[in-house]
């Protein structure tokens, strides 16, 4: 996904892209774009790379439950930010948005025009639960209310194109054999049924992730230090795979 050029397929490196707000965008209205049945790789030659929305939570307001600030997160949010802006994506930050405002954003850039856009990469970064919740600022709420507005029949402009999700969240109680540390940690991705949908979780189903409160989580310093040394010489999927054989 972020290889060299070497043809319309494998992809091109672009300098960072400009700043665009999803409230300036159109509909989705255009016509699916569909790649051939068979291809190896997606086209990743479009004018723009995409958008990519990072929802940042470090501070929560839910009721009957007792977070702490989710220390660490801002060092996430930016080293995140400077790899997704040095790939060519247009970044928007949003820092502890509430439910209605998460589904907002999401709603308003599911409606957009994406037909000159590589993908859409989408990271929230926040506390979790088992079996798919996350926390907004202020109630729990399943992941799906996120990424099943981005569907090919949602969003047919993004029909056929990828859709990565990044989830920095625990998932479950459980602590992982040999890992002693505090929370936040191991890498692994899904493709489910939906096309083009690519799930890149920091901990597996049942277990807690791992974060240092001062230097950030495993998950996504790995993930931006691959990115940094390997992001344009390996696809995506590779890269995943190098961060789950360092933080497993």
């Amino acid at each position: 996904m972020f290889g060299k050029k070497k043809d319309t397929i494998d992809g091109r490196r672009i300098s960072p892209g400009s700043s665009r707000s999803p409230e300036n965008g159109s509909s989705s209205n255009g016509p699916a774009y569909i790649i051939e049945r068979y291809a190896a790789y997606y086209p990743m030659n479009h004018k723009r790379r995409g958008m990519a929305l990072i929802f940042s939570h470090y501070n929560f307001a839910v009721p009957h439950m007792n977070f702490p600030p989710r220390e660490g997160n801002r060092v996430d949010c930016d080293q995140l930010t400077e790899m997704l802006q040095k790939f060519g994506f247009d970044v928007h930050i949003y820092h502890d948005y509430k439910l209605s405002e998460i589904k907002d954003v999401t709603s308003k850039v599911a409606q957009m025009d994406h037909s000159d856009n590589d993908c859409l990469l989408v990271a929230v970064l926040t506390h979790g639960e088992k079996g798919d919740y996350l926390f907004a600022y202020d109630c729990v709420y399943e992941f799906s209310a996120i990424w099943s507005q981005f569907t090919a029949d949602q969003c047919t402009t993004l029909a056929g194109r990828p859709k990565i999700f990044l989830i920095q969240a625990c998932r479950g109680d459980d602590l992982q054999s040999g890992v002693k540390v505090q929370r936040d940690g191991i890498a692994r991705y899904s493709i489910p049924t939906h096309a083009d949908f690519l799930f890149a979780y920091a901990t597996i189903p049942g277990y807690m992730a791992f974060r240092n409160t001062t230097h950030g989580s495993w998950f996504i310093n790995e993930l931006c230090k691959e990115m940094r040394e390997n992001g344009h010489k390996f696809d995506f999927l590779t890269l995943l795979t190098f961060v789950s054989q360092k933080v497993a």
